[in-house]
């Protein structure tokens, strides 16, 4: 009696392991990191994009970039918008990028904002701008045996913001640029030029 007993418990515990190992093998889907109405961005097959979805299924896509499998965006929102009467789609997200030496560590932070008409499948806007945060070791004699620790922020590229009407602003430090949609041309042009 107990050795069916014991037969009977090593051959449910086996068909309980082998049901765990089948389930562990289906692959899973990664959710997408920001959606709306029908657009979904994901990272998918190596690249970042926005799927444009039909009946819940995918039909077309818009590559951003191509990625590997370190990329990890933060921060990912979609936001719709009209300009001059279209309607365009914002993207931002965020990448973090750590570079480490003996004596230097830096952490940039890029943020990119850009802009999509979804009918014509195209980027019609980019902006990108980083913010590095350097921590140094800095040795005050030429011996080497003193130092001490330095910080320091360091910026590169320009602001974006997004106004109400559909125009954009990009701040520096010394200079501003207004861009304005064309929906001829399917981009932004410059304010202060004739369109």
């Amino acid at each position: 009696m107990k050795k069916v007993l014991l037969l009977l418990f090593i051959a449910v515990s086996t068909l309980s392991l082998q049901a765990q190992k089948g389930k562990s093998k289906s692959p899973k889907s990664n959710p997408p990191l920001a959606k709306l109405d029908n657009l979904s961005v994901e990272v998918k097959e190596g690249n970042y994009q926005i799927t444009i979805n039909e009946n819940n299924a995918p039909k077309d896509a818009i590559v951003i970039k191509s990625v590997d499998a370190k990329f990890a965006p933060s921060n990912c929102l979609l936001k719709s918008f009209k300009a001059n009467g279209v309607t365009l789609y914002l993207l931002t997200w965020s990448e973090k990028v750590t570079l480490k030496t003996d004596l230097k560590t830096e952490v940039s932070t890029i943020n990119n904002s850009n802009i999509y008409d979804i009918t014509a499948k195209k980027q019609v806007f980019t902006n990108a701008q980083t913010t590095t945060d350097v921590t140094e070791k800095v040795f005050l004699d030429k011996n080497k045996t003193v130092s001490e620790t330095q910080q320091r922020k360091r910026k590169e590229g320009l602001e974006f913001v997004l106004n109400p009407d559909g125009t954009v602003i990009q701040k520096g430090k010394n200079q501003e640029n207004k861009w304005t949609y064309n929906s001829t041309k399917m981009e932004y042009v410059d304010a202060k030029k004739k369109k």
